[in-house]
């Protein structure tokens, strides 16, 4: 007989026999997961012929899927039927390196105002960063109306890489958008992602106008950016809202390994590059510290450490649907170079690797989200020509 006291969390952690997790701060020394699957699923193609899709977001009556294209293009996709129509009014963006239209995601009041919010990569004179800004869908016209930037991470710097981004509100109504380090490789505490003077290497949290609320940790120093909420962050390309506890969770990719999954924490520095599990590219040499040997920063919940394999994760949701009700509040993390959608229980902050998705597919997995009514996982592919997989119950 089961205690009744032991959570779900722990128990099917148990019985999927996941991969250890060594030491406190959850960093695994194991590359992939093991475990039997206790649940079957069906994966279907739902929408085909995606031009390297990189954000997802659900209109709240499931009657359609927006769809970002890398290379600027917003679709309004039909699930059911695999219908797209690409909307007019959608920004110009500099789609050079790891850049262009990234994430999409929608207001909590979507269903009165229809705003929807983009973040993308800009460019001047200067370089190119991250920005993000919001307009009104208008369906039957097949566009994004009044569409108006409302927040431009500063500085611009001469790189294609490491913009992030994602975007995502929590309970409270704010909104938390990530802005990667850039590829700066001073690895020292004067790197871009340990100055909170810029917005580089961080998650920012907004009003939803864009405007910097009067509660962030850093609006009452000068010499810093009022719109940082965490910093020392490499490239966060992953942002989640609990759907118990309300707080946002981030996925971080590191250098060589060094891959996190980490609990935002109001003005937190997650370490980057002076405490972190990573190594310099091409060698077995530590990029930082570990966390545990610094005061001063946050350390991951689950980590990859060096020498690992690592997990690139992009795209992150924490499911709350009703097709699979033994996966409520789990974590579903994208991967890229690992190819397949990772699966995590998670118990508070312990966070155990489960048997993963799509495995099989072998192809890299930018952005994962649960539908609002149906409750299916949805997935896409970064690749050209790609499809969104739909994960739903088999029979």
């Amino acid at each position: 007989m089961v205690d009744k006291h032991i959570s779900r969390r722990r128990l099917l952690a148990a019985v999927a026999l996941s991969s250890s997790v060594a030491g406190c701060t959850g960093i695994s020394d194991e590359a992939t997961p093991s475990g039997n699957s206790t649940t079957s699923v069906e994966v279907t193609e739902a929408v085909t012929g995606i031009s390297n899709p990189w954000g997802l977001a659900f209109l709240p009556d499931e009657s359609g899927l927006l769809v970002t294209e890398q290379a600027g293009r917003l679709l309004l996709t039909d699930p059911k039927t695999g219908d797209r129509t690409a909307l007019a009014g959608v920004p110009d963006v500099y789609a050079g390196g790891q850049g262009g239209l990234l994430d999409v995601t929608l207001h909590p009041d979507f269903d009165s105002n229809h705003l929807v919010y983009l973040t993308y990569s800009v460019a001047d004179e200067g370089g190119s960063t991250t920005r993000v800004g919001r307009g009104r869908l208008e369906r039957d016209r097949g566009q994004i109306a009044d569409f108006e930037p409302i927040y431009t991470a500063r500085p611009f710097v001469e790189s294609d890489g490491h913009y992030g981004s994602r975007a995502v509100f929590d309970t409270e109504g704010y909104l938390y958008v990530s802005v990667g380090d850039r590829q700066f490789k001073d690895f020292g505490p004067n790197h871009v992602a340990q100055l909170r003077e810029n917005d580089l290497g961080s998650v920012l949290r907004l009003h939803d106008d864009g405007s910097i609320p009067d509660s962030n940790p850093f609006v009452d120093d000068p010499g810093a950016s009022g719109a940082v909420f965490t910093f020392g962050n490499r490239n966060p390309q992953g942002l989640a809202v609990h759907p118990e506890t309300g707080a946002v969770w981030e996925t971080e990719f590191g250098e060589r390994d060094g891959d996190e999954i980490n609990i935002l924490e109001e003005g937190g520095n997650y370490g980057w590059p002076v405490a972190d599990n990573s190594c310099k590219y091409g060698t077995d040499d530590p990029v930082g510290v570990p966390h545990e040997e610094r005061e001063d920063v946050v350390a991951p919940v689950y980590g990859w450490a060096c020498g690992s394999g690592g997990f690139p994760p992009s795209g992150t949701t924490f499911y709350d649907g009703d097709a699979f009700p033994d996966w409520r509040g789990d974590l579903f993390i994208a991967g890229l170079a690992k190819r397949y959608l990772a699966h995590f229980t998670v118990d508070g902050r312990e966070v155990t690797e489960v048997e993963p998705l799509l495995a099989d597919r072998d192809q890299r997995i930018r952005d994962v989200i649960a539908s609002p009514v149906s409750g299916h996982l949805y997935a896409a592919v970064d690749a050209d020509n790609a499809p969104i997989y739909r994960i739903a119950p088999d029979g």
